[in-house]
């Protein structure tokens, strides 16, 4: 977990950083969102598509969203929606417990491990949920990791929540600031 000293070295490169702007990367990723949220008011039960879904791991992975394609093909449209709609049914008992169980029914599906389905959450639920990926968990513990099990992300998660309170941020800012840190802008 982060230390006392780490998190103000933390907190001070997040300061540091401020005013690198608007990225691409964040305009899709509110316009995905802003989609979720649509879709969340239209559909009872929430579910997403298949499309919806590969949406995401477009957004998520970039250049690297043809390496596993093959893979994430074998699931139908049908599996899609079965998954998701279970997923944001899952409510409770606390947050702990609802991430670890959503981020295993979505890591259930062919080709997604815990750094997409994080994704899929934070996208869906940004108030509840951050990503967890390579760049952050590096950013945040100092240590290269390159998988993770649902436990791993709720670990990144409580450690973005503790920086978000240092920050006076939110859950998504933290989120989404944490993982520029690591990112190299050309």
């Amino acid at each position: 977990m982060i230390v006392a000293a780490d998190l103000q070295g933390i907190v001070q490169a997040i300061r540091a950083r401020n005013g690198h702007g608007v990225h691409a990367d964040d305009v899709e990723r509110e316009a995905i969102e802003a989609a979720f949220r649509d879709r969340r008011a239209e559909r009872h039960p929430f579910f997403l598509t298949g499309e919806e879904m590969n949406r995401v791991f477009r957004w998520k992975l970039r250049g690297q969203h043809e390496r596993m394609a093959p893979q994430r093909a074998r699931n139908t449209e049908a599996i899609y929606r079965l998954i998701s709609r279970a997923v944001f049914q899952v409510v409770g008992p606390d947050l702990e417990y609802e991430s670890v169980v959503r981020l295993g029914l979505l890591t259930a599906l062919t080709g997604v491990g815990v750094s997409i389905a994080s994704a899929v959450l934070a996208l869906a639920e940004p108030q509840k949920y951050c990503i967890v990926d390579r760049r952050g968990w590096r950013a945040v513990f100092g240590k290269e990791r390159e998988s993770f099990t649902p436990l791993d992300y709720w670990a990144y998660r409580e450690a973005i929540a503790q920086l978000g309170v240092e920050l006076g941020w939110t859950l998504q800012e933290t989120d989404r600031e944490i993982r520029q840190l690591d990112r190299p802008w050309h």
